[in-house]
């Protein structure tokens, strides 16, 4: 409510983006660009932004290097937009300041979790349509998420039909280890690439030999003269 009554009292500042409203109080800036139908993220944000509330408006990505300029930046709201793909670098020059991270309400199935574990911040992460596996699994063990929402977190889809519709710490509790189900896959491919150049070699061995034999085969027939060079 405070932080509501910081964005809604006080004048608009000087420097700001046209669907946006800016307000400041000593020295700390925040800029309000809420239900704007922004379908990317303004490019004029004030440098010495600390608040930046992005939330209800259409954008569908968050690019590398997108807030990087924002080296103030303390509390940000991305929640309730269409976000699908998050960039590795989409928080790079943010990451050390950065205190609340808002991801709810989007349509995020998967996200690089280097663009998340590099971030000090409290992440909530609820209300997406998660595919359950091996690197939101190692956010939920490593990244800082806000306690009040992790338990809503949901599997909307994963490699084990009863696991889709239940939340990942029911999953998690329930003896899933989405992890063990990539190493278990990338090592049957593993050993089916290696039987395969198994399989070549052998083929090519016996065809090697069965050529040989057939050479002196016909070498040894009677009559069998040398070419004439």
């Amino acid at each position: 409510q405070a932080f509501l009554c910081l964005l809604l009292c006080i004048p608009r500042g000087s420097s700001c983006p046209p669907s946006c409203q800016c307000t400041e109080r000593a020295g700390a800036k925040a800029v309000l660009c809420s239900s704007q139908h922004l379908e990317e993220i303004p490019k004029d944000i004030p440098r010495d932004v600390v608040f930046l509330k992005l939330d209800a408006n259409s954008i569908t990505r968050i690019p590398s290097n997108a807030f990087r300029h924002l080296s103030r930046l303390e509390e940000l709201d991305l929640s309730g937009n269409a976000i699908e793909q998050i960039d590795r670098a989409a928080f790079r020059g943010v990451a050390a300041g950065l205190r609340s991270l808002d991801l709810s309400g989007n349509r995020i199935r998967s996200v690089p979790k280097e663009a998340l574990l590099a971030l000090k911040a409290e992440l909530r992460l609820a209300g997406n349509p998660w595919h359950c596996e091996c690197a939101l699994q190692e956010l939920l063990w490593e990244a800082r998420l806000d306690p009040r929402s992790v338990r809503d977190i949901t599997c909307h889809t994963a490699p084990r039909h009863e696991f889709v519709g239940k939340p990942l710490l029911q999953a998690l509790d329930n003896g899933a280890n989405f992890c063990s189900v990539r190493r278990r896959t990338m090592d049957v491919a593993v050993l089916v690439t290696m039987f395969a150049w198994f399989a070549m070699l052998v083929a090519y061995v016996i065809c090697y030999v069965r050529h040989n034999r057939e050479r002196s085969r016909r070498h040894s027939l009677p009559g069998a003269q040398p070419r004439a060079e």
